[in-house]
């Protein structure tokens, strides 16, 4: 288990149950970045990622 894995099932805890628009978790992850300039990277790497789940070709790099 990494230790991301406790925000991660806390998050799917208290939220779950809620629907989200990828509008309203890009200016969440904006916000966050904001207030927490040393996560700009990981936070791109995420959105990037996410943004890209369903790209065929990125699947091979």
């Amino acid at each position: 288990m990494y230790f991301t894995d406790r925000g991660i099932e806390e998050l799917e805890k208290r939220r779950g149950q809620e629907e989200v628009s990828f509008e309203w978790l890009a200016e969440q992850l904006r916000t966050f970045v904001d207030l927490n300039p040393d996560f700009e990277v990981p936070v791109e790497r995420l959105a990037t990622w996410l943004a890209r789940l369903d790209d065929e070709d990125d699947d091979e790099e």
